[in-house]
């Protein structure tokens, strides 16, 4: 096959399956050999709008992997029932109409999707009543979200390069930090919230925003940091750039 963009990706919990967005907006399965085993394509918020009206801008898989939750620019949110096997049938199950473009996803519960959208906003789409409700908002758009290892809380990191973190329980959020740039690659490890972007640095914060490490690569020959993922233990993460 030939190369295309990908746009979006996401790993499955249970390391099976590897969802990855093309360029004609369909959704590759692939297994984990990276052997491409299923396709199936995606569709704009209503009907009567064009295959061309949209793109899928995040994925994120169900904690039990069998379900793929797709964050659209046309203010939606699709949950699609991939099942447990390939080459099953794709249902959608819940459809999620939003204010803004869906920026992020994260998925930290059965029954709770973690939303981000460009207007700032993060909300939580409650999957039993197919509703959504907000969490808290801002002025500058959500570009990704990470969830701590014991799903205790949650970050978001904005434009600005504002980190905001929100706590489950107590159901507040507080402004974390200032990154040095917007942070497009964030990770909740288990002792750091870790963050990356365009100026080449990982920064380590504490969970009340202190830095702890610093890795600076922007005077060696690295492009921007663009992934970052934690381990399911929470104990170490990997960065990724542009060809490394």
């Amino acid at each position: 096959d030939k190369m295309v963009p990908v746009r979006a990706i996401a790993a499955a919990p249970n390391m099976k399956k590897l969802a990855a967005v093309v360029e004609d907006r369909s959704i590759v399965l692939f297994d984990e050999k990276g052997t491409q085993r299923d396709r199936f394509a995606t569709k704009p918020i209503d009907a009567k709008y064009s295959k061309r009206s949209y793109l899928v801008l995040s994925l994120a898989f169900s904690p039990d992997s069998s379900s793929l939750a797709v964050g659209q620019s046309d203010n939606v949110v699709f949950v699609y029932k991939i099942g447990a096997d390939w080459n099953e049938k794709k249902v959608i199950t819940n459809k999620l109409v939003q204010t803004a473009a869906v920026t992020a996803l994260a998925w930290p519960f059965d029954d709770k999707i973690l939303i981000g959208l460009i207007d700032g906003k993060m909300r939580v789409g409650l999957l039993k009543q197919n509703k959504c409700a907000s969490l808290y908002k801002t002025e500058m758009g959500v570009i990704a979200i990470a969830v701590s290892s014991k799903r205790a809380s949650f970050v978001s990191s904005h434009i600005d390069g504002s980190i905001i973190l929100y706590n489950f329980a107590s159901k507040a959020q507080e402004k974390l930090c200032s990154h040095s740039c917007a942070a497009y690659s964030i990770a909740f490890t288990a002792h750091a919230i870790v963050a990356g972007g365009a100026d080449r640095r990982i920064i380590s914060y504490s969970e009340n925003g202190i830095v702890q490490q610093t890795f600076d690569y922007s005077s060696v020959d690295e492009r921007e940091f663009s992934a970052l993922i934690s381990d399911p233990t929470g104990q170490n993460f990997v960065a990724g750039s542009f060809d490394r």
